[in-house]
């Protein structure tokens, strides 16, 4: 039996794993996904936000301020990329200066630091491509930019680095109460448990509701991106948004931690919970409605949209704490944004919870810190050269679009909790996320696969099972049973 399992391994799990694996407790974290990061923490704004715009009072409020605090030092600790490049809420009304207001005074009030109103010549030298329509704008300097992927890929290695069991490819089916603890039934047989910290994301509330009679619905809501190539990254120096509406934080335009522009997220609430496609009409949406906050916006250095899904609670807050009714049950749910800059402060939260229950001893010895994977387009010509003699993979430009190497593609696959998709190699190395979208260089990261996890063409995955990239050859023919013996090649 396990101390604690922790469903779900976005960001707030794994953060609750970090945090959890500095104690003597037998934990486990439970993802039916091949690797971390494959639900709302894979699509996101990368966005740290700085608080303002929670209401005051909130457990909202509180963990993103919180979280805001941490996340310098967190991200120096875990080698995450990490910029506090500041935030601006653009504001394109007189009528509209009264919210502008009200927003400030919340941040103030909710412990928000160096918050200013600033009028349109102010603004115009920070930022020279604003529209020309905004009259004025809320400066927020403790906002700043993070890069997803890496910031849950840390947490996740220091939880495993600590002794943090995870099952992948495992799907929670059902939660039965027992005398002592639970029992998840999976489609990968029983997991018995003294704890369950629920963190499912947009499933967070099926969770719930397999052992509580207060039932909680969370709604996911689609919001679409599209992404600009890295030569359009002078377009604005800050993260800049519209004014908060009923859906969220509305469209804005960030560069992103490596340097490209972000424009988005439409808000679409649905309820299919795996759906996140993208739309004509929810990109031209994207793209008019920037126009409102920033102009010269290149439409031609658009390289890829996507879409991800935020788990939004009915009532906009999250929802953390021990179920009334299920003792041992810890709900982690309904983290839509700020979740991701509120993620240390949730797991710092949850954590308390469950060691509140199960009074454990810390640990003699853990770390909580990591090295990310070595780019050595950071080291210096002499230490560069040095390294490629050392390990003449380094000096092998895999993706040249973002100038990954093959030593890097090994890296990301021989780490703790290593790659085994081509969208992991793709998140951890950002190999495949340049102009290209992988076009050159997915045939040799292919090939680094079935080299280092000893696979065949057909098991490389997408994203794990039902997403195979292979599935014949040319020369391959199949039996086609329909009115006869026809074939068909692949």
């Amino acid at each position: 039996m396990y101390d604690v399992v922790i469903v779900g391994g976005g960001v707030s799990g794994t953060s609750t794993a970090r945090e959890l694996s500095r104690y003597d407790l037998h934990v486990c974290v439970v993802e039916k996904m091949p690797d971390v990061c494959y639900g709302t923490s894979k699509a996101n704004s990368g966005i740290v936000h700085a608080g303002y715009d929670c209401t005051p009072g909130t457990l909202m409020a509180k963990l993103n301020v919180r979280g805001n605090r941490m996340m310098p030092k967190l991200a120096k600790d875990l080698d995450v990329p990490f910029m506090q490049c500041g935030s601006l809420v653009v504001c394109t009304e007189e009528d509209d200066r009264e919210t502008l207001t009200k927003l400030y005074e919340q941040g103030v009030e909710n412990g928000v630091e160096g918050l200013e109103i600033l009028d349109k010549d102010e603004v115009r030298k920070k930022e020279k491509n604003i529209a020309d329509g905004v009259i004025a704008t809320l400066w927020a300097p403790t906002a700043g930019i993070v890069c997803p992927f890496t910031l849950n890929y840390a947490y996740a290695e220091v939880a495993a680095g600590n002794g943090v069991e995870f099952r992948f490819n495992t799907e929670v089916q059902d939660i039965l109460k027992k005398e002592e603890g639970y029992c998840l039934i999976t489609n990968l047989g029983k997991i018995e448990t003294k704890v369950v910290v629920n963190a499912a994301g947009v499933y967070s509330d099926r969770m719930h509701n397999m052992v509580s009679d207060h039932k909680i619905h969370i709604t996911a809501r689609r919001g679409e991106y599209c992404l600009l190539d890295r030569n359009a990254s002078d377009l604005v120096n800050s993260t800049i948004f519209q004014l908060p509406g009923k859906m969220g934080k509305g469209v804005l335009v960030s560069k992103t931690a490596h340097g490209n522009i972000l424009l988005g997220p439409t808000a679409v609430d649905q309820h299919y919970k795996e759906g996140t496609m993208t739309s004509a009409e929810g990109l031209e949406t994207v793209l008019n409605l920037v126009n409102r906050s920033v102009k010269n916006v290149p439409r031609r250095q658009i390289i890829t949209s996507f879409a991800g899904l935020r788990a939004h609670e009915a009532g906009h807050e999250f929802i953390i704490g021990e179920v009334e009714g299920a003792p041992g049950f810890v709900d982690c749910a309904g983290i839509e944004s700020p979740g991701l800059a509120s993620s240390p402060a949730i797991g710092e939260m949850v954590a308390g919870i469950v060691t509140d229950i199960l009074h454990p001893a810390e640990k003699e010895e853990y770390t909580m810190s990591r090295k990310g994977i070595l780019n050595p387009m950071t080291l210096s010509v002499a230490d560069r050269n040095a390294l490629i003699g050392e390990n003449p993979a380094y000096g092998n430009i895999v993706c040249r679009c973002e100038m990954i190497t093959e030593g890097e593609i090994i890296d990301a696959i021989k780490r703790p909790l290593g790659a085994t998709t081509l969208d992991g190699i793709k998140r951890r190395t950002r190999a495949g996320m340049g102009r290209c979208q992988s076009g050159f260089c997915m045939p040799k990261i292919m090939e680094i696969m079935q080299r280092e996890l000893s696979m065949t063409p057909f098991e490389i995955t997408k994203c794990g099972k039902g997403s195979e990239w292979i599935v014949g050859t040319n020369k391959d023919k199949i039996n086609v049973q329909a009115g006869g013996n026809a074939h068909a090649g692949i």
